[in-house]
């Protein structure tokens, strides 16, 4: 298996966004997978790389990166060192940054003979399942869609209109990183990014109009996004299927470092899934 890591494009808002590749190089045309990571999240976390080679192993071309500006650097692509960066991100700039991506796979020269460029899916765990949709139902080269506890609306997630005015007297709000403990900034644009942008950005919106196939995974103990928002995407697809993982949670069972040489079950399961139907 061909691995490249942290290839660096040159994304749209001046900072540069690091791409993973994973392939069995043998000049055949392989359908093409792009991962796209969660809030707080990044291309290196846990499992991902894991869950990436198995795709690659299964005979596709998988491409995971870093958004721009989800807080790591070119030098340390792990974590968070540019917070700065985290709190000038904002939903625009990830569809930005997954078009680039997009066309970077497309036109790597490199890359010609090992990708069938009309047979593109993407998958999205988190925030990036919103992503994925929104960026699925506008751009007719992506054929097939997955989203991993993947959520159903951006809005509600600003918070009530008392959190939004003192948001905008501060010009920032913070988040605590569970695990690294930092303040995460979010700055006041995030929301007035989203107003301008808020046709654009309903997940519901995309995904009713969704006329390739869509799947579905959420585990039915996630505590970060509830199953409900599944069912909600579901109901609003009726041709998406839904696929619930029993006892698995919002990262289907794996952790940041991921050091067993194996995936957890419950992402082996999704794994299987996922490959599964993108070969149908």
């Amino acid at each position: 298996m061909s691995i490249y890591k942290n290839s660096i494009i040159l994304g749209k808002h001046g900072k540069p966004i690091l791409a993973d590749v994973f392939y069995t190089e043998n000049h055949q045309p392989k359908p093409i997978i792009i991962f796209c990571h969660g809030y707080k999240g990044f291309k290196d976390w846990g499992a991902w790389n894991m869950m990436a080679e198995t795709f690659a192993d299964a005979g596709f071309f998988c491409v995971t990166f870093n958004f721009s500006h989800n807080g790591g650097t070119a030098e340390q692509p792990i974590d968070f060192p540019d917070l700065e960066a985290f709190g000038q991100n904002n939903y625009t700039k990830e569809l930005d940054d997954l078009e680039t991506v997009i066309d970077w796979t497309y036109n790597h020269a490199e890359f010609k003979k090992e990708t069938d460029h009309n047979n593109l899916s993407l998958i999205g765990h988190s925030r990036g399942g919103g992503i994925v949709c929104i960026k699925a139902e506008e751009d007719n080269r992506i054929k097939k869609v997955v989203t991993l506890a993947g959520v159903s609306d951006f809005g509600i997630r600003m918070g009530s209109d008392t959190d939004i005015a003192l948001w905008k007297k501060k010009g920032v709000k913070y988040v605590q990183n569970g695990r690294t403990k930092q303040n995460m900034p979010h700055y006041y644009q995030f929301y007035t990014d989203f107003l301008k942008n808020e046709k654009r950005l309903t997940i519901q919106r995309a995904v009713s109009n969704l006329k390739i196939p869509y799947l579905i995974i959420h585990g039915d103990e996630d505590t970060s996004v509830s199953i409900k928002e599944a069912q909600a995407l579901n109901q609003w697809q009726p041709h998406s299927m839904l696929d619930v993982i029993i006892g698995a949670n919002h990262v289907f069972g794996a952790s940041h470092p991921w050091e067993q040489e194996s995936l957890p079950s419950a992402l082996q399961n999704v794994t299987e899934k996922v490959i599964a139907f993108l070969k149908q």
